[in-house]
């Protein structure tokens, strides 16, 4: 199958803290400014692999924005559905972790130029190239945003493509109310569905404790394929007729940032190309381990052979 993919959101730089538990309210180094924003390392990852990759973003007019944008042209990215706002800055996130898996962030995204992406910014042209849209729930921060999602799904849907959905929920963004009430309209749409076990809590799937019959329940409301991401335990995948389960690979974490995006990019590109579910699987937990042995949000995505090569040596 001829894969193109097409996503959308944020588009961004990202600085890191250079030092654990450094916090925000006091002066302190940090490494970047880095390429970020979870659509943008889900885009790479794609082109990374050799298949047709499209991003809907905006980017202000300035170094920010340059580099971004020469960053996924270098790897690949069809960036013409990139927009260039002249009066708005790129959007920026600086993190600081409390351990390998704790962060908090500091994110100037609604009021940045990947905020005013709005369904206007979106070629119908390009969006009919493709026969697969990806949703991530950290792009869903504003109403402009969501209309521009539900735009994309319905060219998709009519088209007779697929959508995946990865909730990427973060806590400095659950207070955006129009975030929670997007979640149940694109679960609707939503042919793929990849979350993170933490992840299910937020749905209220996880009240009966019963992994089989939360997976049984985001059946009943049309989802065909479920994957759920476990992190170094590895991933598990549903569907009504097979269940896989398969372990992750012991890495050193450097920077998790960006791996349920490298994950979920090389999952959803491999079976939509045909690659067996436990194959795609593998793969998918070997891009995420390698994302994470690299400092730098986009800095860990990893082409096919280098994602082969990965898995010989475990």
């Amino acid at each position: 199958m001829n894969v193109t993919i097409a996503t959308l959101g944020e588009l961004l730089v990202e600085f890191l803290a250079k030092k654990e538990n450094q916090g925000f309210s006091a002066p302190g180094e940090f490494w970047g400014p880095y390429p970020s924003g979870a659509p943008a390392i889900f885009a790479d990852q794609v082109a990374k692999l050799g298949f047709n990759s499209l991003l809907f973003s905006c980017v202000g007019s300035d170094a920010f924005g340059e580099m971004n944008i020469a960053r996924l042209t270098r790897d690949g990215v069809n960036v013409q559905g990139i927009s260039v706002l002249q009066k708005a800055t790129t959007g920026s996130a600086f993190v600081s972790y409390r351990n390998q898996t704790h962060r908090d962030f500091i994110f100037n995204l609604p009021n940045s130029a990947c905020g005013l992406l709005s369904a206007d910014h979106l070629d119908e042209r390009l969006l009919r190239q493709c026969n697969h849209f990806h949703v991530m729930g950290s792009s869903l921060f504003s109403f402009r945003l969501i209309d521009a999602v539900r735009k994309a799904i319905g060219i998709i849907k009519e088209n007779g493509g697929t959508v995946s959905f990865d909730p990427n929920i973060r806590k400095e963004m659950l207070s955006i109310p129009e975030m929670s009430q997007a979640f149940e309209y694109i679960l609707d749409y939503t042919d793929f569905f990849l979350p993170s076990d933490g992840e299910l809590d937020f749905f209220g799937l996880s009240k009966t404790g019963d992994e089989n019959k939360i997976v049984a329940s985001l059946f009943a409301r049309g989802i065909s394929h479920v994957v759920i991401k476990r992190g170094p335990r590895g991933a598990s995948y549903y569907s009504k007729e097979q269940q896989y389960h398969v372990p992750g690979y012991p890495v050193d974490v450097i920077d998790p940032t960006g791996a349920g995006d490298c994950f979920g990019a090389t999952f959803v590109s491999l079976f939509l190309a045909g690659y067996s579910v436990p194959d795609a699987l593998a793969r998918a937990n070997a891009s995420g381990s390698l994302a994470i042995s690299q400092r730098g949000p986009m800095e860990g995505t990893s082409t096919l052979a280098e994602i082969e090569a990965f898995m010989a040596r475990q």
